[in-house]
């Protein structure tokens, strides 16, 4: 995290509750992804999509090795995405579940 010299005038805890607001009025995956080459360096997407790839492989329970050779990631990034899904704040496991249940609603609304 980047330190600063000068005390911002709007406390970041709330510039942070305004990006998370931010967030959630994007309607779709085309809102989102726009608003995120936006906002983001191509380094840093790149660096959050390499965190979230792995997520799916961390709760399979898969090696770090095995998971490095799949998706390319450091095992320096795989190991603190383990790290945050094991002793973070709940963030990884409630986008984790929340996609799960999305994917299960989608596919029981499928034709068979």
């Amino acid at each position: 995290m980047k330190r600063r010299t000068l005390q911002p005038q709007v406390p970041h805890e709330d510039v942070e509750a305004s990006l998370c607001k931010a967030l959630l009025t994007l309607r779709d995956v085309e809102e989102m992804r726009a608003f995120l080459r936006d906002l983001c360096t191509p380094a840093e997407l790149e660096a959050l999509t390499d965190r979230w790839s792995v997520v799916p492989l961390v709760l399979d329970g898969l090696p770090y090795r095995e998971i490095h050779e799949r998706t390319a990631v450091s095992i320096t990034t795989i190991g603190r995405v383990a790290r945050f899904i094991n002793q973070g704040n709940g963030g990884y496991m409630a986008a984790a579940s929340a996609r799960t249940r999305r994917r299960q609603t989608n596919s029981k609304g499928a034709p068979a």
